[in-house]
């Protein structure tokens, strides 16, 4: 009888290892091929998803925990090396996701890397980190290295923006494990403790607004561009600068992205006629067909008649990007700024069945009105980092 208990148990436990196994292969494939009909820029990227299948479904075969899922699905999530594509949950050991968690934007220049922004106000601005310093160390060691652990592995030949993606993630650091920056200054090795610096407040405030020297106005977005509250906050904004010669709209801290439906209230006050916005392009693949079509901006209230600064940067992300080329495309601003997050397309959320955790797919393909990617959007006055780009629109301003 003993023996039988015994072998009954080690049945339960073999169902169970299997049941398991079971439910991370099938979410796997859930995630793979809503991918593989619904993301709209594996041309673009060169990505091989079949590849991608190859190597890490045998690996889903190996898993029995979801901790273990999670971080799996977050290697797959790095064969697509863009920060829109992301997962609806972390771990403590998680890495920040890219622009939202980063702190500094870095470029691989050689074989060297150097830092080419720091977001202001963050803890890498108080500890010191500045643009065109070269880092040599993260976390004591050296940087190429740990760039593996980001690259995609369904190809050996890793172009720029693999290695912008993978630089970055990793200078973003993971959430339980405070990062150390080793950087060249005067000749010599330094290093800097981002996390252990003050970092300014989160604002609060969805939006901030003032008048500045020469009567010109300024209105900052908090990141907020998805909350709906913000129209009726910018329009207080607006209506109280409208005596103002010109306006700076600082959209550089909207990493986050928004709703069409901020957006389209904040650009309705500067145009008195309908006006093109951006385009979007949908392929449904099924068919073998192509959906797209143009989305307006229509006026709404009081519409303000002076010039417009737009500020754009590297933490401006997603509907950021879009409003940036929404103001290009109806003529009614002069940008400024480095080039921005680079985000790709419009976002859908979809989940898989057996774990309930959800992903976000870029479905739509974005594009300026005349033709341009979003993502390739360059503003028309191009500055090197966050602070000239303020000095730049304030020129511009006057």
């Amino acid at each position: 009888m003993r023996h039988t208990k015994h072998f009954v148990f080690l049945l339960l436990l073999l169902s169970q290892a299997i049941f398991a196994q079971n439910k991370y292969r099938e979410d796997f494939l859930e995630f793979w091929n809503d991918y593989n009909q619904h993301y709209a820029y594996f041309e673009k990227q060169g990505i091989d998803w079949n590849k991608v299948k190859e190597i890490y479904l045998p690996q889903a075969d190996t898993i029995s925990h979801d901790w273990y899922f999670v971080q799996f699905l977050e290697g797959v999530v790095n064969e697509l090396h863009n920060g829109h594509v992301s997962l609806n949950l972390t771990l403590p050991i998680s890495n920040r996701i890219i622009p939202s968690g980063a702190d500094v934007f870095a470029e691989k220049r050689g074989n060297k890397f150097f830092i080419a922004d720091v977001k202001p106000g963050s803890s890498a601005e108080s500890c010191g980190l500045k643009p065109g310093m070269e880092v040599v160390k993260f976390n004591g060691r050296p940087i190429a290295p740990q760039l593996q652990r980001f690259l995609p592995k369904f190809t050996n030949t890793h172009n720029d923006a693999m290695y912008s993606y993978a630089l970055n993630m990793l200078l973003a650091g993971k959430y339980d494990t405070k990062r150390v920056f080793t950087a060249i200054v005067n000749g010599k090795e330094k290093e800097f403790h981002p996390d252990n610096s003050p970092e300014k407040p989160a604002a609060t405030l969805l939006l901030h607004y003032e008048i500045l020297d020469g009567n010109i106005g300024y209105i900052k977005i908090n990141n907020s561009l998805g909350n709906n509250e913000l129209i009726k906050e910018f329009d207080t904004a607006l209506d109280a600068l409208m005596q103002t010669k010109s306006i700076i709209l600082d959209l550089t801290d909207t990493p986050g992205g928004g709703n069409t439906t901020v957006a389209r209230g904040i650009m309705g006050r500067f145009t008195d006629k309908e006006l093109p916005y951006q385009k979007h392009v949908i392929d449904e693949k099924e068919f073998g067909t192509v959906r797209s079509w143009i989305e307006y901006v229509s006026p709404r209230g009081n519409t303000y008649k002076g010039k417009l600064i737009i500020m754009a940067g590297h933490w401006t992300g997603s509907m950021g990007e879009g409003m940036v080329i929404g103001f290009d495309a109806m003529k009614r601003s002069l940008t400024v700024g480095t080039r921005m997050a680079g985000l790709l397309g419009a976002i859908y959320t979809f989940k898989m069945k057996n774990t309930g955790y959800g992903y976000q797919i870029p479905y739509e393909r974005l594009y300026h009105v005349n033709g341009t990617p979003r993502e390739n959007f360059v503003p028309v006055y191009l500055t090197a980092n966050s602070t000239e780009t303020k000095d730049k629109a304030l020129q511009l301003a006057r």
